[in-house]
């Protein structure tokens, strides 16, 4: 039975590629050149077309990784695998495009078979490589060369350092695209409508009525019994209060009645008029649901109900709902 005491400690290990691959990228600090970033980052503003990424092997898994950044983040660009594109796929690439071809030695066949297609198609090409002397680099109208490093695989043959550095570099690449588009958390909410940041910023307060439905109303002069058995009915723990032309003129809530039943023994019978709160807040349905949470929070509120421009009511939402659609 094998021992489950691990004698060897691996955490040196660890730490030196961690040393190694930081120190890598910090030192891309020292290898780009300001005059061409700035050139890059300014063909593609102007770029008409698209960003194309094309790299093979692990340059094509970090080029997958920079088209899905920059295609989020405002950039439209695609991926095209070099043997795909041999075989047809250069057909996508038009001459309004930039190609970034993704090479650490810049010598990559299938990358460089594909440079004569894209001349004829027109398309400006962007080469990131470490041999800023390579055919790629010299056939490229611009080098973002990642510098002379060296692989943390101590057999110096697995891609490790250099994917990094390469993978930072498209990540800053993105990034000052990003602030250069004056790219804002809405418009990347917009290429995100599923995920949270998406549901944040783009969910309105007439999306979350529309989805629960829940529109709780009584007239002043209900009884408070009659706003009990609405307010379960809907599971609200609240009801609007409107006036004979069904605008809202307050909010009632389970927590009004309860501290009221200790002021009254006939208080089922009494109006819904006589224990309302007249002030309640009140929201439309264009607000943003993320900004109604927050309402809720600061003023440590549950219900909030929601009014047309007319002031009447059209529905009510609850912390719970906005809970449970996550935002």
């Amino acid at each position: 039975m094998a021992s489950s005491k691990i004698s060897t400690s691996y955490l040196s290990s660890f730490n030196d590629v961690l040393e190694q691959e930081a120190a890598a990228i910090l030192a891309l600090k020292e290898v780009l050149e300001e005059e061409t970033i700035n050139r890059t980052i300014e063909m593609i503003l102007a770029c008409k077309g698209r960003v194309v990424i094309t790299g093979v092997g692990k340059s094509g898994i970090i080029g997958r990784k920079m088209n899905a950044t920059l295609a989020s983040t405002g950039t439209p660009s695609l991926f095209l695998h070099p043997a795909e594109g041999l075989h047809g796929d250069l057909g996508m690439v038009t001459k309004h495009d930039i190609v970034i071809a993704i090479s650490n030695s810049g010598e990559s066949d299938e990358v460089l078979r594909l440079i004569p297609s894209i001349k004829k198609i027109g398309a400006k090409m962007i080469a990131i490589s470490k041999n800023t002397k390579s055919t790629l680099a010299i056939k490229s109208d611009l080098v973002l060369s990642i510098g002379n490093v060296t692989e943390a695989c101590p057999l110096g043959l697995a891609p490790t350092t250099s994917t990094t550095v390469t993978l930072a570099l498209g990540d800053a690449l993105a990034i000052a695209l990003l602030k250069a588009r004056d790219f804002k958390p809405e418009d990347f909410a917009v290429y995100h409508p599923s995920g949270a940041l998406g549901r944040k910023l783009l969910l309105t307060v007439h999306d979350v009525v529309r989805s629960t439905n829940k529109n709780p109303i009584v007239q002043g002069d209900a009884t408070i019994k009659e706003a009990l058995f609405l307010m379960t009915a809907q599971g609200m723990g609240a009801t609007s209060v409107v006036d004979t032309e069904d605008k809202l003129v307050g909010i009632l809530t389970d927590g009004d009645i309860r501290r009221a039943f200790a002021l009254s023994d006939n208080l089922l019978l009494s109006n819904v008029d006589e224990l309302c709160n007249r002030n309640p807040i009140v929201i439309t349905a264009d607000l943003l649901a993320v900004d109604a949470l927050k309402i809720m929070e600061e003023r440590k509120i549950n219900v909030l109900p929601v009014a047309d421009s007319n002031h009447r009511p059209i529905g009510m939402i609850h912390i719970h709902d906005l809970m449970n659609l996550g935002i």
